[in-house]
């Protein structure tokens, strides 16, 4: 479905003020609903008139069109702040399909995940896509592609690409500029990525775990404006008070709403927005998206109009959306009938004054079309049992610790089994392999790992989705399923494998770039639902990460503390590889 554009004259103009007098019927009217006003925080009946996709007036009007609202409480249409569809491993056609009927009718969208893979043909890729189907997508140029001059990606997106690119109508600004150490330290190619979008008054998406002090104001005052990757509550503080926009997150491997909203008041709240960054698709099914963001925000205490705000108007401010963000006379008409303002279930949704879902279920179909310049993307050097030995001289290591639910690891020093100069598994301690292999360009580059809280045994788990270059991550307790997975992988042109006693037990194919599927959301969702209670049940990972998710983003050299790429074990508080013995 083609974008909503406005085009004025003054025949329409006039036609839309004798709309909003009453003087000419209304194209929809929704009649008995309960509208809110985040703004003003109130709750009003009447009925909302509609005409050209505009919001014209709030009252009794005569149209050609007349929806029963039910009583349904009426809020503007949901807006993800920050989001990589990629992650939900579903084309922008299938996860239209799938958030739409949620009540999101906008999402600012980074693809940074497949240009990472295909660069530009990646994002020609995503924007095409997003073209049929009703939702809203929004996007933010990549300006970390690769993430960090320690990655191996299958794309670069230089300061002259995006010089060439950053004007484009669709783009709204330079997307979350993860490599904060180079802003910084003033790195020149980083500050021409900066540039380019300050002298086309873009906005600069930020990513700054843990900065404070004077490094948050030097990212700060380089032009970024917002920031997701806040985990704690003074981390939103600190932001908030030097002029940044905090969007708050809730995704599938971080969970940080409910800990961040201790930090969110009514004086600050209009300063934050809502947003999932990255979410599977089975946990969006079972546990919604942005008002799913909306509902734990009530449930903590904050202000239900507050809560609205930050999933509506705050975005659409925060992001220079015309027109967007409120119901009110002017607006777009992107409407959610929400049943109560508790559990936030949609039962209406209009976007551009269309009707798109009910009860649930996408009122447009979806076809998905698959580009041959973003499939067969698995191209790796052959790797045997050999390259998966991991030589050690001594037994105090470097170990990356899980958190629960958290990007974050922890470096942790351990003592481990050596048998003849190699590490080995051992069975009372739970520390595992982990591998990340080249795959875009078979430099045959093995970066090796030990991974403690993972807790998969007897098999292995491997993914061509590794953040944010997404190499070939797999972890296990032996080599033989290791090297099975990584085969598998190989076959499958990408995708998600479940090995144990050297048999492949299941995957889940992902041809578009090694990340996405051809198939729609919920196919998608049911097969994950079933790898990862198998990954749980028969491979034992630990019920305190999430086996897929988690695996992948252990290969971002950019959140602390310690990670792994393709080159080496990587220290990301020292912004530097290390050795995985430890040095006394």
């Amino acid at each position: 479905m083609k974008a909503y554009h406005i085009c004025m004259n003054v025949r329409k103009l006039k036609k839309i003020i004798e709309v909003a007098g009453g003087k000419s019927p209304a194209d929809l009217v929704i009649r008995n609903c309960r509208i809110v006003d985040p703004i003003s925080q109130t709750v009003s009946e009447g009925s909302i008139g509609v005409y050209d996709g505009f919001i014209i007036g709030i009252g009794d009007y005569e149209g050609k069109r007349v929806v029963d609202g039910e009583g349904c409480f009426a809020v503007a249409g949901l807006i993800d702040s920050h989001v990589h569809i990629e992650s939900s491993m579903c084309t922008p056609e299938a996860y239209g399909s799938l958030v739409v009927p949620m009540g999101t009718t906008c999402v600012i969208a980074d693809p940074h995940e497949i240009c990472n893979v295909r660069g530009v043909s990646g994002l020609r890729f995503m924007m095409n896509s997003s073209e049929r189907t009703p939702l809203k997508v929004k996007f933010m140029i990549p300006s970390c592609v690769p993430a960090t001059e320690f990655e191996d990606s299958g794309a670069v997106l230089d300061s002259e690409k995006i010089e060439e690119l950053i004007g484009e109508p669709k783009i709204l600004g330079l997307g979350e500029m993860m490599n904060s150490t180079g802003v910084i330290n003033c790195n020149e190619e980083v500050l021409e990525k900066i540039t380019s979008a300050i002298n086309k008054s873009k906005i600069i998406d930020g990513h700054g775990p843990m900065l404070k002090g004077k490094s948050l104001n030097a990212y700060r005052v380089s032009g970024v404006l917002t920031d997701h990757e806040c985990s704690t509550p003074e981390e939103v503080r600190d932001r908030l008070k030097r002029g940044m926009y905090v969007l708050l997150r809730e995704g599938s491997a971080a969970r940080n709403l409910a800990n961040l909203l201790e930090a969110v008041n009514d004086g600050n709240s209009r300063r934050c927005a809502m947003c999932s960054d990255d979410k599977h698709p089975e946990d969006i099914i079972a546990n919604g998206h942005i008002n799913h963001n909306l509902k734990i925000a009530v449930r903590e205490g904050v202000n239900v109009f507050s809560a609205i705000a930050m999933a509506t108007i705050n975005a659409a401010e925060c992001y220079k959306l015309k027109n967007t963000g409120l119901i009110a006379p002017g607006y777009m008409a992107d409407i959610v009938l929400f049943k109560d303002l508790k559990d936030f279930e949609a039962k209406m949704v209009f976007i551009n004054g269309e009707p798109v879902a009910k009860d649930g279920k996408a009122l447009f179909p979806l076809v998905n079309r698959v580009d041959k310049a973003v499939t067969h993307s698995v191209n790796i050097k052959p790797v045997t049992s050999s390259d998966l030995k991991i030589p050690l001289k001594k037994d105090m290591v470097r170990v990356i610790g899980l958190d629960k639910y958290s990007l974050n690891t922890v470096l942790q020093k351990r003592k481990v089994k050596i048998v003849q100069g190699c590490f080995e598994v051992s069975p009372e301690a739970d520390i595992k392999k982990l591998f990340v292999i080249e795959r875009h360009n078979a430099t045959g580059k093995i970066g090796k790992a030990l991974i403690e809280n993972y807790g998969i045994r007897n098999g292995a788990i491997g993914t061509t989705i590794a953040h944010d270059s997404h190499n070939i991550i797999v972890s296990g307790d032996n080599d033989r399923d290791i090297l099975a997975a990584i085969r598998e992988l190989e076959n499958a042109g990408g995708g998600i494998t479940l090995v144990k006693d050297g048999t492949v037990i299941e995957t889940l194919s992902l041809p578009i770039g090694g990340i996405m599927s051809d198939m729609d959301a919920f196919s998608v969702s049911k097969k994950m639902e079933r790898m990862k209670k198998t990954a749980h049940e028969e491979l034992n990972v630990s019920t305190d990460v999430d086996p897929f998710m988690t695996l992948s983003f252990l290969a971002l050299p950019v959140i602390p503390s310690l990670k792994v790429t393709p080159r080496g074990l990587f220290d990301v508080d020292k912004f530097d590889f290390v050795p995985m013995e430890w040095e006394e």
